[in-house]
């Protein structure tokens, strides 16, 4: 079977991904490219009796070198590589989106236009001719919406056709523009390149990007040009001010020569969500609305997942049955306490996370179909840059609110590697809801009317942890040229694509599910082993002895053993905290007290007040609060980063962090108390 491979260009949110998604299905795999942070997406599909492979290049506004991404997609485009490059453009924003177009022009790899979300261009009363504007640009140019997998006909052929005669784009246009407005420096800057170009790179492409002063272009030009040559060219263009604009200009003028007499537009009047937006993305309002959103879309993920959590919960409930049955038919106990005790406690764990990860993928990826997302984006931009972060980055802090898997994951639109690896560091910090429940039960407990006064010096902190956060790992992860402000297009808001919607609902469900029982069960058993007597007595189990050795230690930090036991707890599932709590201070079986749903709170609270301090309990609240998430967060940290060695670098921070801070804690409450 012969083999073509496809490599997919475009912008962000033109569809690249979801186009990406509907030819290779579950055929892909996620890795980074070699040597690189950058994410590289391979798949494959078959179709004729034929191999397609497909490379999802990362999304780029254009092809300048001013970011790993950017020089990634550019040179793997050049390599010779890919047979075909498929260039995604947003039907419905044809002007802008075209860019990428503009910029790939001189590059003379075969390529494909697909005009992208045209069900939205129609929505919008526009008429596009493709064949015209095909005709202009001397490549195959296929008008689709990538969500309707059923419709790839189009695309399947062009790809076909392409196989037999592949289009290279015409740069006459384009060269004549750059020529007519920078001039002579063009023209001289030209002369002084080889007729034929270098490589894939044309002479009019290579001219175009020494003026816009780019670097990597400059290199390209030395590693084939004598010395003196090249010297003549970096005095020619070191001259010229303001290059990328020039440039820019000039494609942007080519773009509007190219839809001239293709591209028609019913006037349909304003907008009907027009109003909206004007609030959606106005200065004073844009903010409340887009917090009010964020936390009616919280409240929904939890009601949508409430059903699955409740059912969830219930599973540990069959241990009882289950290990009658089996003791009954000869199982060893200790087997049967491994199975029904850790791995089905894990299991529960496991289902109830992915239950609240389906109710916020629905509730959020709802909003992001219908075009809403990239407003709360926009109008929080200026707020993160004070981070060193784009405005993309709120939607990780707010969602981690309900659950920090869910903020993690919501990383992954943002761009630059360095710049979502420090997003999903400071989402860390963000409280979810089982954190609340926790601080909320053991704070009226020790502090009663007094525990908001804790409660909002922890948020006075955490705000404090955040800055510092931002500090230590924006210094490494995010190059200067990063801190700029967010560069995108509002999307048009249309209807949701349900189909769509739920495809990616279960994809993400499947990925938490797989990671999430893997970690946890292993986690469970290696709690189970040190917590397990043949006796049931806590006192004589290995974790009660080993806690009764390290507690001069964890002392300095205020944390008795139980407290420091239930702080080590709470890294596998904030819930799981109170569970060991229960196990440790009513000596009862610790599994018992993590899978038992009602915890005997009573019983619990008079143990806790009796045995800890007010200074300990500050210390263990300050430890709690400030540790990390879960060790789903971390997975979905591993996962999301491509990077083993970051993911383990912020866990460290956090719990060294959280343990620095019980120890100021305790001191400042034995002042206090």
């Amino acid at each position: 079977m012969s083999n073509t491979t496809i490599a997919l260009l475009g912008q962000p949110n033109s569809g690249k991904s979801t186009l990406f998604n509907g030819l290779t299905g579950s055929r892909q795999h996620v890795g980074n490219w070699p040597g690189k942070t950058v994410e590289q997406k391979e798949g494959y599909f078959t179709y004729g009796g034929k191999k397609y492979t497909v490379i999802d290049l990362p999304g780029t506004y254009s092809l300048s070198a001013n970011s790993e991404e950017e020089i990634i997609t550019r040179e793997y485009i050049a390599s010779g590589k890919a047979d075909q490059v498929c260039i995604l453009a947003d039907a419905s924003q044809l002007e802008r989106t075209l860019f990428m177009l503009a910029d790939y022009v001189g590059i003379r790899t075969p390529a494909i236009l697909l005009l992208n979300m045209m069900d939205v261009a129609e929505e919008q009363g526009k008429t596009i001719d493709s064949r015209a504007i095909a005709k202009k640009l001397g490549i195959p140019v296929v008008p689709f919406t990538a969500v309707d997998t059923k419709n790839y006909a189009g695309l399947f052929k062009a790809l076909e056709d392409g196989r037999a005669a592949p289009g290279i784009l015409d740069e006459t246009g384009i060269s004549e523009l750059y020529e007519a407005v920078i001039g002579e420096p063009y023209r001289q800057t030209l002369a002084l390149l080889p007729g034929e170009g270098i490589g894939a790179y044309s002479s009019a492409w290579l001219a175009a990007k020494l003026l816009e002063h780019d670097a990597a272009a400059m290199v390209i030009v030395k590693s084939a040009m004598d010395a003196e040559t090249v010297s003549r060219l970096a005095d020619m263009t070191k001259g010229v001010r303001n290059g990328s604009l020039l440039t820019g200009d000039c494609k942007f003028r080519w773009i509007g020569r190219l839809l001239e007499g293709s591209v028609s537009e019913a006037r349909t009047g304003e907008r009907r969500m027009g109003r909206f937006d004007n609030v959606a993305t106005s200065r004073a309002w844009g903010k409340p609305m887009a917090i009010l959103l964020i936390l009616v879309g919280l409240a929904l993920s939890m009601l949508i997942a409430m059903p699955f959590m409740m059912a969830s919960s219930y599973l540990p409930m069959l241990s009882a049955p289950i290990s009658e049955a089996l003791i009954g038919i000869g199982i060893s106990a200790i087997l049967v306490s491994l199975l029904c005790d850790a791995v089905l406690t894990a299991v529960s764990f496991a289902l109830m996370m992915v239950s609240f990860v389906f109710g916020i993928s629905l509730v959020f990826g709802f909003m992001e179909e219908i075009g809403y997302m990239a407003r709360i984006s926009y109008v929080f931009d200026n707020t993160m840059s004070k981070l060193g972060l784009q405005g993309k980055a709120i939607m990780p802090f707010l969602v981690s609110l309900g659950c920090n898997i869910g903020g993690v994951t919501g990383t992954r639109v943002i761009e630059s590697w360095g710049q979502r690896v420090t997003t999903m560091a400071l989402s860390w910090v963000v409280p979810c809801a089982s954190t609340w429940a926790v601080v909320g039960l053991i704070g009226s407990l020790f502090f009663g009317d007094k525990a908001l006064i804790v409660v909002l010096s922890m948020f006075l902190v955490a705000f404090l942890h955040i800055y510092i956060t931002s500090k230590i790992f924006g210094r490494s992860l995010i190059q200067p040229s990063e801190r700029t402000g967010l560069i995108m297009e509002l999307p048009p808001y249309h209807k949701p694509r349900y189909r769509n919607l739920f495809k990616f609902v279960f994809n993400r469900m499947g990925d938490v599910l797989k990671r999430a029982l893997t970690i946890i069960i292993c986690v469970s058993i290696l709690f189970w082993a040190l917590s397990y007597t043949p006796d049931g007595h806590i006192e004589n189990s290995l974790i009660y002895k080993i806690g009764i050795a390290i507690e001069p230690v964890t002392m300095v930090f205020g944390l008795r053993w139980q407290m420091f036991m239930a702080w080590l707890s709470s890294a596998m599932g904030k819930e799981a905290s109170l569970g060991v709590l229960a196990a440790l201070f009513n000596a009862q079986g610790i599994w018992t007290g993590i899978s038992g749903q009602g915890v005997a709170t009573a019983a619990l609270s008079g143990s806790l007040l009796s045995t800890i301090s007010k200074p300990e309990a500050l210390a263990f609240l300050y430890a709690f609060f400030f540790n990390m998430p879960c060790l789903m967060a971390l997975s979905s940290t591993v996962q999301e980063s491509h990077s083993l060695k970051w993911s383990l670098r912020i866990a460290a921070y956090y719990l060294i962090a959280a343990l620095l801070l019980a120890m100021v804690a305790y001191r400042v409450g034995l002042l206090i108390f």
